[in-house]
């Protein structure tokens, strides 16, 4: 039997409907191939294994000295609003470890009870987490 002609007294026929039952909208039928995820949420969970943190590394004396003039400098200037950049830790939410992130922006105080550096945008970065800061 020649495979190309199998179907040749069907083609041309109307395709069979229900009495019963409307035919189902397409987008619906669509709906019944669409992909389908066993385990939802694996893939932010794939995607959140692969971030990558950084450990927080603690400041040699010679780098607390050069930290601390820095800010007895701004704390001198702070009339000035002096502009500065800070490199600091912020800790992941999620896993240990965290990120190392740079602010640059107008100081408005050096907070003794909170021991931070406040910025003119709000931003309050811990003088614990600090890394390095310059006064530009």
């Amino acid at each position: 039997m020649d495979r190309s002609h199998r179907y040749d007294d069907i083609i041309g026929l109307p395709r069979p409907g229900s009495d019963r039952h409307l035919p189902m909208p397409l987008a619906d039928r669509a709906a019944q191939f669409a992909p389908f995820a066993a385990l939802v949420g694996y893939e932010d969970a794939v995607r959140e294994e692969e971030r990558r943190t950084e450990e927080f590394v603690f400041l040699e004396e010679d780098e607390k000295a050069v930290l601390d003039a820095a800010l007895r400098d701004i704390r001198s200037r702070l009339r000035e609003r002096p502009e500065v950049t800070v490199t600091y830790f912020e800790k992941d939410m999620f896993k240990s470890g965290g990120t190392y992130l740079r602010k640059t922006g107008v100081v408005r105080n050096l907070d003794d009870v909170e021991r931070a550096i406040l910025f003119e945008d709000g931003t309050l970065v811990e003088l614990r987490l600090l890394r390095s800061v310059r006064v530009l």
